[in-house]
C-alpha cells in the first residue's frame, strides 16, 4: 500500500492522514474494532513509525479518532441526530383566528428527535441580562451595547453535549414578563410572546461554521479540531422582528435539515442505527 502523492507535494504524514480519512470513508474499519496497530500500518505504507504517529494525531485532533489506554486507536463516532431547523406547524393566528402556519415550537422539536431516536433529553437553563453584542443588536434594530434578555439552554442527550442555544430579547419586550424569570416556561418562550401579541409567523436562518473558544470547547468536549455549526435565526411577526435564536452545534453530532417546496410526495426513511462508540463500551 502507497501514499498517494497528490497534486501538490505535502508532507508525508497529511499524506498518510488523507489516505487513512479514506479508508474511513469508504467503511474499511469499524467502531467496533480497532484500527491496525501503528507496527501494521508502518507495515503497510512503508514508513517510519513517527510518521504514522504524526498521521494519526491529525485524525485524533479532528475528532476521528480516540486512543483508549491499553485497547487501541478506534473510530469516534458521536450519533449524528437529525435536527428540523425549520419545521412549519399549524397554529391559530390570534388576529384572525385562521389556521396557518407558525413556527414550530423548539423545545417540541427536540423533544421528539430525541423520543424518535431513543435518546434522552436534558436541559439546563439560565437567564441573563446582558450588553448586546454589535450583530445581535443590529438584528433587533438596537444600539450596541444596549441592555438585553438572553435565555440560554443548554441541551444535552445522553447526557453528552449536544447544542447551547440563547434567545436574545429586548428588554423592553421581556420586562414584567415570565421571560424574565430564570425558570424554564411551561410552554416554552412562545407561550409567552403569544400572550403579548407577538406570535412568530416567519424566520430567516443564517449558518455559519466556525471554531469554538475554549469555554466552548470545555462543554462540548469535542477534538481540538472539530468545529461549531451556528445558526443564527432571526424570528418575525407582522410588526417586526421579535428575537434573535444563536444556537451552537457540535459538527460532529448534528445534522441540520430544511425542508424547501412542496414535500407531501417525500418517503420518510427511518434514521439509521446510532453507531457504537468504544470510549463508552464498558460504562454501566
Amino acid at each position: 500500500m502507497t501514499i498517494p502523492r497528490g497534486t501538490a507535494q505535502s508532507p508525508k504524514y497529511q499524506r498518510l492522514a488523507a489516505d487513512l480519512r479514506r479508508r474511513i470513508a469508504e467503511g474499511e474499519f469499524t467502531t467496533a474494532a480497532a484500527l491496525p496497530v501503528e507496527s501494521e500500518l508502518e507495515r503497510q505504507y512503508g514508513v517510519a513509525r513517527n510518521t504514522v504517529r504524526l498521521a494519526v494525531d491529525v485524525l485524533v485532533n479532528e475528532g476521528r479518532l480516540v486512543r483508549l489506554q491499553g485497547k487501541g486507536t478506534y473510530l469516534r463516532e458521536h450519533p449524528v441526530l437529525d435536527h428540523r431547523a425549520y419545521g412549519p406547524a399549524p397554529c391559530l393566528d390570534p388576529q384572525d383566528t385562521a389556521a396557518r402556519d407558525c413556527l414550530a415550537t423548539p423545545g417540541a422539536v427536540y423533544r421528539g428527535e430525541a423520543d424518535d431516536s431513543g435518546r434522552e433529553l436534558t436541559v439546563d437553563f439560565e437567564m441573563m441580562i446582558v450588553r448586546a453584542r454589535v450583530d445581535i443588536a443590529e438584528r433587533l434594530g438596537l444600539r450596541a451595547g444596549e441592555a438585553i434578555v438572553v435565555r440560554r439552554q443548554l441541551r444535552l442527550l445522553d447526557r453528552e453535549p449536544y447544542s447551547i442555544e440563547e434567545s436574545h430579547y429586548r428588554a423592553g419586550l421581556a420586562a414584567g414578563t415570565p421571560l424574565m424569570e430564570p425558570d424554564q416556561i411551561d410552554g416554552g418562550d412562545e407561550a409567552v410572546l403569544a400572550a403579548l401579541g407577538r406570535t412568530e409567523i416567519g424566520a430567516v436562518d443564517h449558518l455559519v461554521a466556525r471554531m469554538p473558544g475554549p469555554e466552548e470547547s470545555q462543554w462540548f468536549q469535542g477534538g481540538p479540531g472539530v468545529p461549531l455549526v451556528v445558526q443564527t435565526r432571526v424570528t418575525y411577526d407582522r410588526r417586526g422582528p421579535v428575537r434573535v435564536i444563536e444556537t451552537r452545534y457540535s459538527a460532529d453530532r448534528s445534522r441540520l435539515v430544511y425542508g424547501v417546496g412542496d414535500l407531501a410526495a417525500r418517503t420518510t426513511l427511518p434514521a439509521p442505527a446510532a453507531p457504537v462508540d468504544p470510549a463508552r463500551a464498558d460504562a454501566p
